[in-house]
């Protein structure tokens, strides 16, 4: 799966296995059923039909939808906006929310602090509030 999506407007989103008497395999509909509220995910798999962009944006699947032209730059905007902060940070947070997925609250909190306490011993944790409070732009090296 992927983390964020940048979808065309005329994009449509769905699983049409079920059309064929199969289903969606390699892990679809498992994705699809944790990604959209119930409902709407047993529509898409048990019908076969996609839903739009504009309701993929609406039901959290995508995180915008621009026009054709415009996916790839705003791909990459995004991108970048992510790469500008601490690195070790960013695979600390993907890390954490993949580990805690589906595990008891506090199961989850005990792996968030372990991961926030190892994090907070790096340079990188030392340079991003240094940089704020002289206010420049900070520099990670990934330590």
């Amino acid at each position: 799966g992927t983390d964020l999506r940048v979808a065309a407007r005329h994009a449509t989103l769905g699983l049409a296995e079920v059309k064929r008497a199969i289903m969606a395999a390699g892990g679809g509909t498992t994705r699809m059923a944790r990604q959209l509220p119930h409902a709407i995910a047993m529509e898409v798999l048990l019908t076969g039909d996609p839903i739009g962009a504009d309701d993929a944006l609406r039901h959290g699947l995508v995180n915008r939808v621009v026009d054709a032209a415009d996916v790839l730059d705003e791909a990459l905007a995004l991108a970048a906006r992510i790469a500008a902060n601490g690195p070790l940070a960013v695979q600390a947070i993907k890390r954490t929310v993949r580990e805690s997925d589906g595990v008891p609250i506090d199961e989850a909190f005990g792996i968030e602090a372990r991961a926030g306490h190892a994090l907070s011993r790096t340079e990188d944790a030392v340079e991003g509030p240094r940089a704020f409070v002289e206010k420049r732009p900070p520099v990670y090296k990934g330590r």
